[in-house]
């Protein structure tokens, strides 16, 4: 049985959000990707395959390299996603530090 890759499942591991914010400001090939981290490189080819399978990296091959890219429009989605979840906590953040700060002046 062949199940796709969910993109929510690529975010939740810690090595992928970081492998995301390298790849975000640069592209890079995975051997500059991997050396930044304490792992073994197949590891890290791992993680970027899972990336690109979910859309958020692409790879863009230059002569004999391989890099990789963020996929700002996947990303995009993503947040999109996720803003009105993040609008719904800082209004119940907002409201229980009103609430904690009527409790402190009693």
């Amino acid at each position: 049985m062949n199940l796709r890759r969910d993109v929510f499942q690529a975010i939740a591991d810690p090595t992928r959000r970081a492998i995301l914010l390298l790849v975000a400001s640069q592209a890079m090939t995975a051997g500059a990707i991997a050396s930044n981290f304490d792992t073994a490189r197949p590891t890290v080819s791992r993680h970027l395959q899972i990336l690109t399978e979910c859309r958020l990296l692409h790879q863009e091959q230059s002569g004999r390299e391989v890099y990789y890219r963020i996929n700002a429009k996947k990303m995009k989605e993503v947040a999109d996603f996720i803003e009105p979840f993040r609008a719904m906590w800082d209004d119940r953040f907002n409201r229980l530090e009103a609430v904690m700060q009527n409790y402190k002046k009693k």
